[in-house]
């Protein structure tokens, strides 16, 4: 999500090809939910949800933006992050800033009826145009980093924070068609950001029953699948995760066991074992967050494979329902 790359020009878009066999047997061998998976790895890192796997430093070089490469409204089937608690936007960035962009009203009924779920779509696709304003340093509990980033791209120029915002949307409908409150730390309604620390206090101040921050990878050719990045155990400053350790542990096993149902995709090959689930202790939104909560990095962008789910809308809706599902599965208890 957050890997050093060029200024990309806007690209015309490219075709996604067939999903290979072999995930497709892959995703048949797992029940249930994360039945069958074994040991969860610990693996650290640098940038605010972005993978290990060489990533460097939190930090992109510009992204342009470029159309979307297929619809972003429901597809048919045939189609890191990036501050001190309590203050306020306008405290911490010295310019006033749009407030959280909330959902339209829960439906009245349905099983997630007054549960409240927070969207974090990472980055935010103004960012490449205020540099200085991003790369601020903020406090995310065991150290100091940049606010956010313009996160990763396509080879082909689409940016990680249109894949977010899309899949993002997607998410929020199919959670509201089941009664719950959806709140999103930003809808490309505000020049950028929120920080890091921002994103975390959105889900502490609407007492979120569960979040999610979600991404794309940006790591090296060959690299392929998914992971979910769990908070590891953290008490430093204004950290204090041990809360939200065991519910959020369980909230990404959920998660990951029905992403890998919906999408056919296969754990990551490069980080987690594996498993597809990774802890870390580096990352301001998890470390500062005081409700459950994942990140999921949904592909590697800079995979030519990969490359071609990710911008597909009828695998971007896949994600958004094996998210959901595994958030309604949470949720339900």
């Amino acid at each position: 999500m957050s890997y050093t790359g060029p200024d990309f020009d806007p690209p015309q878009p490219r075709r996604s090809p067939l999903r290979r066999p072999l995930t497709v047997a892959i995703a048949a061998l797992v029940p249930g939910a994360l039945l069958g998976w074994g040991v969860y790895a610990a693996v650290g890192g640098s940038d605010d949800g972005g993978s290990g796997g060489g990533s460097g430093a939190d930090r992109a070089g510009g992204v342009r933006t470029s159309q979307t490469p297929s619809s972003s409204g429901p597809a048919s089937p045939t189609d890191d992050a990036k501050r001190p608690t309590g203050a306020s936007p306008s405290a911490t960035t010295g310019r006033p800033s749009a407030s959280p962009s909330k959902s339209a009203p829960a439906a009245a009924s349905g099983p997630l009826k007054g549960k409240v779920v927070v969207i974090d779509p990472g980055h935010n696709p103004g960012n490449f145009q205020h540099p200085s304003e991003i790369n601020r340093k903020v406090n995310v509990g065991t150290h100091w980093k940049e606010c956010d980033t313009t996160g990763t791209a396509t080879n082909a120029g689409w940016p990680e924070a249109k894949f977010t915002l899309d899949v993002a949307h997607r998410l929020r409908t199919l959670l509201e068609e089941q009664g719950a409150t959806v709140e999103l730390t930003q809808d490309d309604d505000r020049p950028y950001g929120p920080c890091v620390d921002e994103r975390a206090r959105i889900g502490n101040e609407a007492e979120a029953d569960a979040a999610i921050s979600i991404h794309a990878d940006g790591s090296g050719t060959g690299n392929r699948g998914f992971h979910v990045i769990l908070p590891g155990a953290v008490r430093d400053g204004e950290a204090d995760t041990r809360a939200i350790v065991g519910p959020s542990a369980e909230l990404g096993q959920r998660i990951a066991g029905n992403f890998v149902r919906a999408t056919g995709s296969a754990p990551s090959n490069y980080v987690g074992g594996g498993t597809g689930l990774v802890t870390r202790t580096d990352l301001g939104g998890l470390n500062l967050s005081t409700v459950p909560k994942v990140f999921i990095e949904c592909g590697n962008m800079r995979d030519s494979k990969d490359a071609a789910l990710l911008t597909s809308g009828a695998w971007r809706q896949k994600a958004a329902q094996g998210m959901s599902e595994g958030l309604v599965s949470f949720l339900r208890g």
